[in-house]
């Protein structure tokens, strides 16, 4: 490890003459490094420390380290929008960074959430200094992996990053009323009542993302993807199981995987989006499941930055952390699994009894039909998984007693069962209005009577009075479940506030809408014909 100079401060001007501010860590040693380059919009002293080490730490390992506030961000000039500058920008800076004293004249590039994207904007022009970048939690698809998921707005990660960036926004411009009433309501988010937005941040990008509901041009220009098909740089992908961009990271991940000749590695934790650590929600995943990241970025410059034989091209490039186990497990690539199919059973009443509805690897002849009833005046409420604030894992046995839940539990395991995939809900069903959502989620029921999710998925449906089957995709999990424990499926027509509710009508996105908001009868079919089923995707013991 070498010693670190002090910090310093250094500018930089973009093509069309706005200046940009970075800290910049060197190590206290003679001799050329390669650089690595932050770019983030939260005020450059943080550094993304909720997640990663200090940039002295990195420094110390022999690379120039640079921070830098993004248009509009920290100390930087110009208008701050959302991601529309960060592609020229980004070009602009690794070639700047390239360029400064003591430097190799090789970049990496590494953070998560808007410093994940901001990688890969910057990569999109293909600047030569760029060899190669970490990206962690991205949106590869702005539409279905951040703002929207099966359809349905995410309201409460959308707002609460909307409002985190208004507030800031108003600090910089010194807007002390604005400011003082944005603070407020990111303490006690005015979860059916987003219209401070509007009032007090009307340029954010919260509204344009209402707007487009569907996945249009809008989204299609603004997502990474549009504009990395022509991209081959060697990429070590960072997810976790609990994160609510989780579905990002994988697509990038699977995208380059399969037309990249460059090196593409994956590591999933099992995290929620901060921070990386060994307990989720209320369970410890224990020591093992503390970041190796740091680490594991190193060994990634290194072997790409510095021509430093590290081992990594050697190693498989899945690794992927099983709950339950609370083990590493490594792959050559992403597992096929075998699916395995739980059919749904009930004797009609699944919302209020726990023996009322079943899972079974039989479809049963002899089942009925089961009655949901979603009250806008008392929404399930969000607990956990990916989508909701905090997520995590937690102990859900109270929600599954509420009468508008339906629940379907299944005999407890004889033998461990070994999960890594995606798993998919079919739901036979239909509603007495032309709009309905359903949130599945599958849990693990411990002889102890306690109930933990284990992973969960949400759609937003249309024509809604037709009976049809819906297939509900839920969020890639790798889990051993164990021996004794049984699964459980449950069943609602909301996940307040993760998700936006639904009115009968559409999503709810202000007070008005919420006025309107119907009382809505879900009939959900089970066994024969209708076979709602859970597919799970079984491996093998590692």
């Amino acid at each position: 490890m070498l010693k670190v100079l002090a910090k310093q401060t250094a500018s930089m001007h973009t093509r069309d003459g706005v200046r940009l501010d970075a800290d910049i860590y060197r190590p206290d040693a003679t001799g050329e490094f390669p650089v690595l380059l932050m770019r983030q919009p939260y005020g450059r002293a943080i550094a993304s420390t909720v997640v990663y080490a200090h940039p002295t730490w990195y420094a110390a390992h022999g690379y120039i380290v640079v921070i830098q506030d993004v248009r509009g961000r920290g100390t930087s000039e110009g208008e701050f929008q959302l991601f529309i500058h960060e592609i020229a920008d980004g070009e602009d800076t690794v070639h700047w960074a390239a360029n400064l004293p003591n430097s190799n004249g090789q970049v990496g590039m590494y953070g998560f959430s808007y410093q994940g994207m901001t990688q890969l904007y910057a990569a999109a022009n293909k600047p030569p200094a760029l060899k190669a970048i970490c990206p962690a939690m991205i949106g590869y698809d702005l539409y279905t992996d951040w703002a929207y998921e099966g359809g349905a707005f995410c309201l409460q990660t959308n707002l609460a990053w909307a409002i985190q960036l208004a507030t800031e926004t108003a600090r910089l411009r010194k807007d002390k009323t604005a400011y003082q009433a944005l603070l407020t309501a990111s303490r006690n988010l005015p979860l059916t009542n987003p219209e401070i937005l509007q009032l007090l941040a009307p340029e954010s990008f919260y509204h344009d993302w209402l707007a487009h509901s569907q996945p249009d041009t809008y989204w299609q220009e603004l997502s990474p993807k549009h504009h990395l098909q022509e991209i081959d740089l060697p990429m070590f992908h960072i997810g976790g199981w609990f994160d609510s961009y989780l579905r990002g990271t994988l697509q990038l991940y699977q995208d380059m995987a399969a037309r990249s000749t460059t090196s593409q590695h994956l590591l999933v934790g099992p995290w929620a989006h901060l921070p990386w650590g060994r307990k989720v929600g209320s369970v410890d995943f224990g020591v093992k499941a503390a970041s190796p990241v740091d680490k594991m970025q190193v060994r990634w410059f290194d072997q790409f930055l510095k021509d430093v034989d590290t081992g990594l091209l050697q190693e498989q490039p899945i690794c992927l952390f099983e709950m339950g186990s609370n083990t590493w497990r490594t792959f050559p690539n992403l597992p096929t699994p075998n699916q395995k199919s739980y059919f749904l059973s009930t004797t009609g009443l699944a919302s209020i009894r726990e023996d009322s509805g079943t899972l079974s690897t039989h479809n049963s002849e002899l089942s009925t039909d089961d009655v949901l009833i979603h009250d806008p005046w008392r929404p399930v409420p969000a607990l956990g998984g990916h989508a909701a604030i905090p997520a995590g894992v937690f102990e859900r046995s109270h929600i599954d007693c509420r009468s508008d839940v339906l629940t379907y539990t299944s005999e407890p395991l004889t033998k461990n069962l070994h999960l890594t995939g995606d798993i998919v809900v079919k739901i036979s069903c239909c509603a007495d209005t032309p709009s309905y959502d359903l949130c599945a989620m599958l849990s693990a029921v411990h002889p102890d009577g306690k109930v933990y999710n284990l992973t969960q998925g949400y759609i937003h449906c249309a024509n809604g009075t037709n009976p049809v089957t819906r297939k509900i995709p839920l969020q890639t999990t790798c889990v051993q479940i164990a021996q004794g424990h049984a699964l459980r499926l449950s069943l609602s027509a909301a996940c307040f506030p993760a998700y936006a509710m639904n009115s009968g009508n559409g999503t709810v996105i202000s007070s008005e809408n919420l006025l309107d908001a119907q009382i809505i009868t879900l009939t959900v079919s089970c066994g024969g014909e209708a076979r709602s089923q859970v597919l799970l995707p079984v491996i093998q013991a590692s």
